[in-house]
């Protein structure tokens, strides 16, 4: 009996994150459209509203921890689930790097697009180089990047390697004033109660799952808190090669990370 009491009302709160999605996106994606169209300066703070109002339709509150830096800033984050894009550009200004195949993705790839995504062709090594440039110039132009040096996603509980090709960005001519700022992303809490390492699993978007289900299982979960951890920036002159730059990142994440997740933050 508890069970069949409370179908209804895992279906009333799924039901009302989809309306709230669908209000959001009605109501800011023409606003981003038509600003977009004519270049007005201060459209760059209609994503940030768009995933304010995305997070509060699906009862995610986000906590920002420490100063973010900003203009010409290569964000590096750690990985956990295609809610990481809304937690993120709810907070901070810029633009996302991701894997092609995000691009194709309906209305997830519309919705990236606006977000003016940078997209990585992996499997073409050979584009490598033009990709780097397209991201460079963003920073050149005083954009900010956030990139995801993992890859992929992990699985709540261990980071992933992170790939140093990925920060071959910062080397080139002109990079030497490009700032570096690790940030370690969190979900520690779900209804109110601390997140437990099952439930960290659960909620993060591993492998090849698909987005549509997942996404429907998160909005059944109840309300979270997401945090941001915001680390001191860096330069790539600091360090004797990218190597040494991305096993860094990975460390100061990491440790941020083990932070939130224990509440000592």
């Amino acid at each position: 009996m508890p069970l069949a009491a409370e179908r209804p009302f895992q279906r009333m709160g799924h039901v009302k994150s989809v309306s709230g999605v669908l209000a959001a996106t009605g109501v800011i994606v023409p606003a981003i459209v038509a600003t977009r169209a004519v270049s007005l300066p201060k459209s760059q703070r209609l994503p940030l509203l768009f995933h304010r109002m995305f997070n509060a339709s699906l009862g995610v509150h986000v906590r920002l921890q420490g100063t973010p830096a900003n203009g010409s800033v290569l964000y590096v984050s750690n990985h956990l689930s295609w809610m990481d894009i809304p937690v993120l550009g709810s907070q901070l200004h810029g633009s996302f790097v991701a894997k092609s195949e995000v691009g194709a993705m309906g209305f997830v790839g519309f919705m990236a697009d606006l977000q003016r995504t940078i997209y990585i062709e992996r499997a073409r090594r050979q584009a490598s180089g033009e990709q780097s440039n397209a991201i460079a110039d963003r920073l050149r132009a005083g954009e900010n990047v956030f990139l995801f040096p993992e890859g992929t996603t992990n699985d709540g509980v261990h980071l992933l390697p992170f790939k140093s090709t990925l920060f071959s960005v910062v080397e080139g001519p002109g990079s030497e004033d490009f700032r570096i700022q690790p940030l370690s992303v969190a979900y520690t809490e779900l209804n109110g109660l601390p997140m437990t390492r099952n439930r960290r699993i659960e909620i993060s978007w591993i492998g090849d799952t698909d987005l549509g289900p997942h996404a429907l299982d998160f909005m059944r979960m109840g309300r979270f808190r997401a945090e941001i951890l915001c680390h001191e920036p860096i330069r790539r002159a600091d360090f004797a090669n990218r190597k040494e730059l991305a096993k860094y990142c990975q460390a100061k994440v990491a440790e941020g990370y083990r932070t939130l997740t224990r509440g000592h933050a």
